[in-house]
């Protein structure tokens, strides 16, 4: 069973900055991927970094220029790094990775950016 727990979400002003944490546990094998996805209020879950373990990262276009997603293999964890955050940034964040043929989920952890 495998298991991935966020942190690093919270409360921000507008303009701040924030890391999220994820780390995989349990009986994992290969990582083929792990990446960032979140959801507002009312809207789809969405995308937005997923950084294969080959291959090129591919970021949402709201997060170019902004977010930066990290690996640290030795530690099956995954990093996103969120800077000049805004208000329509503010969802729950979820942590994926894709284990084999199998896709895995996050509880999420909540990120705010009000003033």
């Amino acid at each position: 069973q495998v298991q991935l727990v966020e942190s690093g979400g919270g409360l921000v002003q507008p303009g701040g900055s924030l890391r999220l944490s994820c780390a995989a546990s349990g009986s994992i094998g290969a990582i083929n991927a792990m990446g960032w996805y979140r959801q507002a209020p009312g809207k789809q879950r969405e995308l937005v970094a997923l950084m294969p373990s080959g291959g090129r990262t591919n970021y949402a276009d709201s997060a170019k220029g902004r977010f930066t997603i990290s690996r640290d293999n030795a530690k099956n964890t995954a990093y996103l790094q969120m800077n000049s955050l805004k208000p329509e940034d503010t969802a729950v964040y979820y942590c994926y990775a894709r284990i084999g043929n199998l896709g895995y989920w996050g509880r999420g952890t909540q990120v705010t950016v009000s003033s």
